[in-house]
């Protein structure tokens, strides 16, 4: 199999996994964690958006971020994306390294500002990086 078709084959994976997460809350009558669990990705990748076009970010964090989305973009990582949970599993690690990276340098306030989801998602961002 070619090195690029792995990227699409992770993605594949990250997103089922995802999705019968979500379907598994629905089923339990959970209907606000599957909603905030459907949202979470897409928030996260909205606010690494907003944080790399923020003019209050210095420019060493924004190519931080910018080579956390290089990582994540790899069609190779430490662990597959194809192996189930722990594909994934090294990206979290790496986002969460970032995240309290940045959060150390004192930008907690901006994430808040920045973050597009529910509060009970940024409680999750915020403790995965350690805060």
């Amino acid at each position: 199999m070619g090195s690029w078709l792995w990227l699409p084959l992770g993605l594949g994976v990250v997103v089922l996994v995802w999705a019968v997460f979500v379907v598994i809350l629905v089923l339990a009558g959970r209907r606000d964690e599957a909603r905030s669990l459907a949202r979470f990705i897409p928030d996260c990748l909205v606010l690494f958006g907003r944080l790399i076009a923020d003019p209050r970010v210095p420019q060493r964090r924004k190519l931080l971020f910018l080579g956390l989305v290089g990582y994540l973009a790899m069609p190779f990582d430490l662990v597959p994306d194809f192996i189930p949970i722990a594909g994934q599993l090294d990206d979290v690690i790496v986002v969460a390294i970032v995240l309290r990276s940045f959060l150390r340098s004192g930008g907690e306030p901006l994430v808040r500002e920045l973050w597009p989801g529910p509060d009970d998602s940024l409680r999750l961002v915020l403790r995965a990086a350690g805060r």
